[in-house]
């Protein structure tokens, strides 16, 4: 490997692509040498740097795979997934995926890869939203036979321009909950009328859109006479796009598998 990091970012003229670019081109650990988007975007050909805001790195905004790099990052959409895990598979390149709001299937192709590359995927690439999924695991393996039973619910808010609900960050939270729990769990996406006494197995969901809010998650573990809640919330986008820079620097040098964030903290 060179001195350098050789980074892709597939989805770089997307709002979180931007991020990362402008993120990487700070970072000395990375140079930046390919920039992919869809081939009708309108700023192809100019420097991505520009794009995102900051000063050019010499790399137009392609809509082809061009380079060869040690890494890619997606930050696009679920419907171009796939053809960027083909693009690293015929490459060989390591690869982390921080679209959120993937398929059954394409979580399954993922894996698939992951047998020829090395692949980072998870629902959030926050460090923050994966160490709170751990203190949650932590605390339901403690408080699942309390005396009286614990109720868990779990608030997402986020932007209006969001398209899937509940987020895939909060599913996961659920998930790993759930494991905690048992295999009878019950998972209940809102409530309305008359719904009777809460179940004992239930995780709750539930999903608020407001604003320009780039991602909060509460986790309410309610007890009779007391209460614990977990609260992690961004404040800005960059924690994503960090995020899957780290997990990036990580994946340097590690052998063929899927891995999550989870791995790249050192949580597994």
């Amino acid at each position: 490997m060179s001195n350098h990091i050789q980074l892709a970012v597939h989805g770089a003229a997307g709002r979180m692509g931007r991020r990362v670019i402008a993120l990487a081109a700070q970072d000395s650990d990375f140079r930046i040498v390919s920039g992919i988007d869809h081939a009708e975007n309108p700023l192809l050909d100019q420097d991505v740097g520009a794009i995102a805001g900051v000063d050019p790195v010499d790399v137009p905004l392609q809509s082809q795979w061009l380079s060869h790099a040690d890494v890619v990052i997606d930050f696009s959409l679920p419907t171009a997934v796939d053809a960027c895990v083909a693009s690293c598979l015929e490459r060989e390149m390591p690869l982390v995926v921080a679209t959120t709001g993937l398929s059954e299937t394409q979580k399954s192709m993922l894996a698939e890869a992951a047998t020829a590359i090395p692949v980072v995927w998870a629902p959030s690439m926050s460090l923050a939203v994966n160490l709170t999924m751990k203190l949650a695991q932590e605390i339901t393996a403690k408080l699942k036979d309390v005396a009286g039973g614990i109720d868990i619910e779990i608030l997402e808010r986020h932007h209006r321009f969001k398209a899937d609900a509940p987020s895939g960050t909060a599913l996961r939270f659920g998930e790993l909950i759930a494991e905690q729990l048992g295999s009878d769990v019950v998972h209940v996406h809102g409530r309305e009328g008359e719904t009777g006494m809460r179940a004992r197995n239930e995780i709750g969901y539930h999903a608020i859109r407001v604003g320009d809010n780039p991602g909060e998650h509460t986790i309410v573990f309610g007890m009779l006479g007391e209460r614990i809640e977990l609260n992690v919330a961004a404040s800005n986008r960059d924690c994503y796009a960090s995020g899957a820079l780290a997990a990036a620097k990580w994946l340097q040098g590690r052998p063929v598998g899927l891995y999550n964030m989870f791995d790249v903290l050192g949580l597994a």
